[in-house]
């Protein structure tokens, strides 16, 4: 199956089972902008929970916080994302198409048109910029974040103060950031409106090595641990020409999709850069005390970046199986149960004798520990293939045994194995088997 193959499958399932959709769709949608169905929010919000319980709540030196997407814009002329947050951008002249200066061949012909006739590379602004209030005129411009980290930075002094942190610690945040990228594509991969997941680790000045190596490391264990295939991530250096106007390092968790091995999340040492920044066009002290020197300090920072979208798409292509199943294919999303939307479906095999009924009783007894669904649509063949391409790990069928001996038929996902187990004895069950 060609790459191309591959990806398009993937946007069918997703559409097909529920996951994304495309945005605005009954008039044409919007180009790269896209929405979250049932399953698919289930997915990313296991996935932002997952990454707080990870970097947050299972810590003792990162706390929490979330900040407006809107920011005074003197906070972008400070950070230098007015004048530095810049691509490349080149036109075809024949076409009117525009790309990426540094992700096409300039020496071949365009890929819309044919025709090999360029302008000349031009810097063109990332940021998206609107009218903050009931005038349009220069005192009203602000801009759409285009990462959360800055917020982060401006309340520095207020989460120091408030939260009685000491060196090294971490701010976390996850929220929506926007780009005005001059192409997108690779279905979730690059879009304009996006989420992230953003922690700043503050440290002092000689440690940054040590912490960029720590959280590198760290973050790249985290993603094996939602079940990512490990031959598929690699940790790789950024090389001088490469780091952002703020970067003195900086390592990208890569993943080798079907289009070719692509950034995950990056894990950069900013130095004091922002702090700095904000200290110099605020006027305000962003510094911390050190009881132990009588001196203060301008911490360093150690930023995981992470998108949760991106995530998303690599749990979804590194889950998507295809199989031949006694002379039939199966479609299978190999989801690990961490991550995935429905842990477990139960299906009464009739609708009558009582099944429905004893089927709706174990959803009751289930959804307390667990995400379980309800589904008597259709043949249980075909419910099973149904519940595969959604990725659940486990189905439940309620038969004619289930009325005389109180047992049901528990078929995993992957093997499609299947056992007998007690109606009573199915949480602790599958409180085994997901531990």
């Amino acid at each position: 199956m060609t790459d191309s193959k591959i990806m398009d499958k993937l946007v069918s399932l997703c559409k097909r089972r529920g996951f994304i959709f495309q945005s605005s769709d009954i008039y044409g949608g919007l180009e790269a902008t896209y929405d979250y169905g049932p399953l698919g929010v289930e997915l990313k919000n296991n996935v932002k929970q997952l990454w707080w319980r990870d970097v947050v709540t299972s810590r003792t030196d990162v706390v929490g916080m979330d900040a407006a997407i809107f920011m005074n814009s003197k906070v972008w002329e400070a950070s230098g994302h007015v004048s530095e947050f810049h691509d490349p951008m080149v036109d075809c002249k024949n076409c009117k198409a525009r790309f990426r200066a540094d992700h096409i061949d300039l020496e071949k012909n365009c890929p819309t048109c044919g025709v090999k006739e360029w302008t000349d590379a031009r810097q063109f602004n990332l940021m998206l910029k609107t009218h903050y209030g009931p005038s349009e005129d220069s005192s009203s411009v602000v801009y759409l974040r285009p990462e959360t980290a800055q917020g982060i930075f401006v309340n520095f002094a207020n989460a120091v103060t408030t939260s009685r942190a000491k060196l090294p610690f971490g701010i976390a945040q996850i929220g929506k950031a926007f780009r005005n990228e001059i192409t997108t594509g690779n279905f979730l991969f690059r879009s304009r409106e996006f989420e992230q997941m953003e922690m700043e680790f503050f440290v002092k000045p000689d440690e940054t090595s040590e912490w960029l190596e720590y959280w590198s490391n760290a973050r790249l264990d985290w993603y094996k641990s939602l079940g990512v295939t490990e031959k598929k991530l690699k940790l790789r250096l950024h090389e001088d020409n490469e780091l952002a106007h703020y970067a003195a390092a900086c390592f990208d968790v890569e993943y080798e999709f079907p289009f070719g091995w692509s950034e995950l999340e990056g894990i950069a040492d900013r130095g004091s850069y922002d702090l700095d920044q904000h200290a110099q066009h605020s006027g305000k002290k962003l510094t911390w005390f050190d009881s132990k020197t009588n001196e203060h300090i301008t911490p360093a920072v150690v930023e995981a970046s992470a998108g949760v979208d991106r995530t998303v798409l690599t749990i979804l292509v590194d889950a998507y199986h295809e199989e031949e199943v006694k002379g039939e294919q199966r479609v299978v999303l190999k989801l690990n149960p961490k991550v995935a939307p429905i842990t477990v479906a139960v299906f009464p095999l009739v609708n009558r004798d009582g099944m429905p009924e004893i089927a709706e009783k174990i959803i009751d007894d289930l959804k307390g520990d667990f995400a379980a669904f309800f589904d008597a649509g259709g043949s249980i063949g075909r419910r099973y293939r149904r519940q595969d391409e959604a990725g659940t790990p486990y189905g439940v069928t309620v038969d004619s045994d289930t009325l005389t001996d109180q047992t049901v038929t528990v078929r995993e996902r992957d093997s499609m194995a299947q056992e007998r187990v007690a109606m009573d004895q199915l949480s602790s069950y599958f409180r085994d088997k997901l531990r």
